[in-house]
């Protein structure tokens, strides 16, 4: 919700601190990411030591202090340093919830809830660009991060639910390492490669290459320590591998939509935040549907099956988008209404086929990882078009 609704409100942010687009990404979309990237996997570790359900609601308190912060920001630096604490927030929740679906849930059924899971993500992102562009309208972007004081009360509320079987880990911190060199090394790793993306000439190449040689540095550390950021020998499971690439290339491209879109439609058509927001409703509302549908689909017929059909009507939409002439709004429509419906397909199956494939006792490192991969397609997603749009 925060991520799709913050993709409408740029140009308002900008105007009011005097940004221009590329350091507004990189503030506020490029830091909450890396921010993510680094804190999920000590995330998913203190879940798996304190208990997922402690650390959701950490997370949620942390997401709220941010989102009551960016509020009241004064400057630029300040609403970027907001930023980064929600990302901390949202980086506790997302691997705790996760590993509770696999939990506290059967096999049999948790396709099914993977699928409501997607659901709701999509749903919420989908909503995201009309609450977002109805709000700044009408009251002013501030007031698109009072949103969460509505919404994390009652998450948190629901999250103390009776219902728990028990299986959560009880709580220890015993033994417990953050991996604080290799949280650094691959922090600094995709601020570099992605600052260099903005640079020209030797300068990029130097700052690419620099971001290239940490991120080495950061395989060779991990391999090493006994606590890693991201536990590299999941990477040896082929079904987990599998599933998270597909949800990493799916962010990849639905970043670059909801990060771009926007603008490209701003210069080309002259469409304002209230007309972009829709048309990214299309894509959203296309997952809503699919999801749920494709989870059940996957308790009953072979999840692969199930994810490479999505997989390939997605990769219809993406080249509807590219081969497409943008004349008017609507010539966007079935590329991402395409594309919407594939990830939805795909998207939890190939999750819920991720998680099933690691034992009980790795639930929170992989459901921090998982994660992990998603952001880094949604950092690749910007990267990329970084790099189209500074030479078109």
């Amino acid at each position: 919700l925060n991520s799709t609704m913050l993709s409408v409100v740029l140009g308002p942010i900008g105007r009011e601190f005097r940004q221009p687009d590329g350091m507004l990404t990189h503030v506020l979309v490029t830091s909450y990411l890396i921010t993510s990237i680094v804190m999920q996997a000590p995330a998913g570790k203190l879940g798996d030591r304190l208990g997922h359900r402690t650390t959701l609601a950490y997370g949620q308190v942390a997401f709220l202090l941010g989102s009551v912060a960016a509020f009241f920001a004064p400057t630029f630096a300040l609403l970027g340093l907001a930023r980064v604490i929600m990302a901390t927030g949202g980086a506790l929740i997302v691997p705790s919830a996760t590993a509770l679906l696999r939990i506290e849930l059967p096999p049999q059924k948790r396709g099914q809830a993977f699928g409501a899971f997607g659901a709701a993500m999509a749903l919420s992102a989908a909503l995201g660009p009309v609450i977002g562009g109805f709000i700044t309208a009408n009251v002013s972007w501030r007031a698109t991060f009072l949103v969460n004081l509505l919404v994390l009360p009652i998450a948190a509320q629901l999250a103390r639910s009776p219902r728990a079987n028990g299986s959560d880990p009880k709580p220890t911190l015993r033994g417990f390492r953050f991996d604080g060199v290799g949280s650094l090394l691959l922090g600094a790793s995709l601020a570099a490669i992605v600052v260099g993306t903005r640079l020209d000439g030797v300068l990029r190449v130097v700052t690419m290459g620099g971001g290239v040689a940490l991120g080495v540095a950061f395989g060779l550390w991990e391999q090493r320590h006994p606590e890693p950021v991201v536990d590299l020998h999941l990477l040896t499971r082929k079904v987990f591998v599998a599933g998270g690439l597909i949800v990493a290339l799916h962010n990849l491209a639905m970043y670059a939509l909801l990060f771009e879109l926007p603008s490209a439609l701003d210069k080309v058509l002259g469409l304002g935040t209230q007309q972009s927001g829709p048309l990214l409703g299309a894509l959203m509302v296309s997952m809503v549907v699919a999801s749920p549908i494709a989870g059940r689909l996957s308790d009953r017929l072979d999840a692969r099956l199930v994810a490479v059909t999505g997989c390939t009507v997605a990769l219809a939409g993406i080249g509807s988008l590219v081969f497409v002439p943008l004349e008017t709004a609507r010539s966007a429509i079935p590329g991402l209404v395409l594309l919407g419906l594939g990830i939805g397909l795909s998207s939890s199956p190939a999750q819920a086929s991720a998680m099933s494939a690691i034992p009980p006792e790795q639930s929170g490192v992989g459901a921090a990882l998982l994660p992990t991969l998603r952001y880094l397609g949604g950092v690749a997603g910007i990267i990329v078009l970084g790099v189209v749009w500074s030479g078109s």
